[in-house]
């Protein structure tokens, strides 16, 4: 089991300004994150919401550990009901005039049960490669994001 963390990149063709209103606004989040009934990038606010599997939904529990308006978001990953605690973390970086680089890495994700296939590390880089490669950048992608 390795305990690199996962990591992805990409670059999108707006302002860094407009990639953090979309991982921090909740009302934009919920276009291609989850939808959340409450969501500060505040250090210390705790939001969950529910995802998985159709046949068995998981609760995250989250709390906010760094905030850094138009840099720097990251907190506490974890599972309702089973053990592990990882860590999320979105970092921007202004490319050139327009563009701007998204970093997001996942630490602790051997934390996790791994006799649940559910918690094994091909599942985190497929639904960050969806969340992070295609939702966000349609989601930025289209007028008025």
């Amino acid at each position: 089991m390795s305990a690199t963390p996962f990591v992805i990149e990409r670059t999108y063709s707006v302002s860094a300004d407009q990639v953090w209103k979309a991982i921090t606004d909740k009302n934009r989040m919920k276009e291609w994150y989850f939808d959340l009934s409450e969501f500060k990038p505040e250090i210390g606010f705790e939001f969950s919401f529910e995802a998985g599997p159709e046949d068995k939904k998981y609760v995250h529990l989250c709390r906010i550990t760094e905030a850094i308006p138009g840099k720097k978001l990251a907190y506490s990953w974890k599972y309702q009901g089973y053990p592990g605690d990882s860590k999320v973390i979105f970092e921007l970086f202004s490319e050139g005039s327009s563009d701007t680089k998204l970093r997001l890495t996942h630490e602790g994700i051997e934390t996790f049960p791994n006799d649940n296939p559910v918690f094994a590390r091909e599942n985190f880089q497929a639904g960050w490669t969806e969340l992070i490669g295609t939702q966000l950048k349609n989601f930025l992608e289209k007028k008025g994001a």
